[in-house]
């Protein structure tokens, strides 16, 4: 995609069948010759980026020769594991489920959690539920400091900013369900000698919106280049079911519905798409602002968070580090 004259939103445009056959035949190359697998697991989640890492690994590779994973728990949407049923019957793959809600229960997940939201609101106990929140880093000058957002048993709602410790306690316990769905991915993946597949997309995998060592591992991550917006034209070519197109995307992490707007992203997903679209091509501010009808400071602003998140997040892109470089012996074939 090369940026016209005159930014435009349709440079976000996709030729989906070229694209899908594209990334199929990577797929293929990957997963047989350089991997020496013979299939793909994938962990569904009934939103948009699992459904279409599905659909093109199963034409890729073959529809018996994919999983689809299932991993709810307790604070699951009960929709999330019938959307990804419905899309396993839509592909024709077959699917396993597994509750991982006894594991996070005895590894402390959820008690971790609590005590960690009980650091702010100490009354919060059994029967509230939970989600946590940044504060509108566009359109205000607020700082990016998380707030947990609390509902009690008898309907009152708190919003409480949170302490560094608070918030990094609820997160390292939380983030127990992403390491935990990861580790029983590649259970299945050893049993049968598949590969896993990551679901990340170039917004969520460039800006560090993943767990590390949780969602964001995997052995191959066939959307991470292209933009949510692009996800989703892609997923009509692919037939996924309209009603996951439909789908708000969601963390399905927190016990209360929650956008990745308010989680990560403070913005449109369309709107952070064409942001860092021009971020990354070089296109100034004001064009940016200019093609996709927002005030230049505003666009200012969502440049200047993308920089923050690509600093800030670095830690998780990273590889283990060595003390000195180890060489690697390479077999003929590689």
């Amino acid at each position: 995609m090369k940026t016209p004259t005159a930014f435009s939103p349709k440079v976000l445009e996709l030729d989906a069948p070229r694209a899908a056959q594209q990334i199929e035949e990577r797929i293929r190359e990957i997963v047989h010759r350089q991997l020496r697998r013979k299939g793909a697991v994938i962990g569904l989640s009934g939103g948009i980026d699992s459904s279409v890492t599905a659909a093109l690994c199963a034409r890729a590779l073959g529809k018996d020769r994919v999983l689809g994973v299932m991993m709810p728990e307790e604070d699951s949407s009960p929709d999330s594991l019938r959307l990804a049923n419905l899309l396993t019957q839509a592909l024709g793959i077959p699917s396993v489920v597994e509750n991982i809600r006894p594991t996070l229960e005895a590894l402390g997940c959820y008690q971790r959690r609590d005590d960690a939201i009980r650091l702010v609101i100490p009354e919060y106990g059994e029967g509230w539920k939970n989600k946590i929140a940044l504060p509108d880093l566009v359109d205000s000058s607020a700082y990016a400091v998380y707030a947990v957002i609390a509902h009690s048993p008898s309907g009152e709602i708190r919003r409480v900013r949170l302490t560094p410790e608070a918030y990094l306690g609820i997160v390292a316990a939380t983030n127990f369900k992403q390491r935990t769905r990861k580790m029983i991915e590649y259970y299945h993946a050893d049993r049968l000698w598949y590969a896993v597949a990551g679901t990340p997309n170039r917004l969520e995998y460039a800006q560090g919106f993943f767990v590390k060592n949780g969602d964001g591992s995997a052995d191959f991550k066939p959307i991470a280049h292209l933009y949510k917006t692009q996800v989703y034209q892609l997923a009509e070519y692919l037939g996924v079911p309209e009603e996951i197109r439909r789908r708000s995307p969601t963390t399905d992490t927190y016990s209360l519905e929650q956008s990745q707007e308010e989680f990560f992203f403070s913005l449109p997903l369309r709107t952070m798409d064409l942001c860092m679209y021009g971020k990354n091509n070089g296109v100034p501010a004001e064009e940016t602002a200019a093609g996709i009808g927002l005030p230049a400071e505003k666009v200012k602003r969502v440049y200047d968070i993308i920089d923050s998140k690509l600093s800030s997040t670095r830690y998780l892109q990273l590889a283990p580090q060595l003390i000195e470089p180890v060489a690697e012996v390479r077999d003929k074939d590689s």
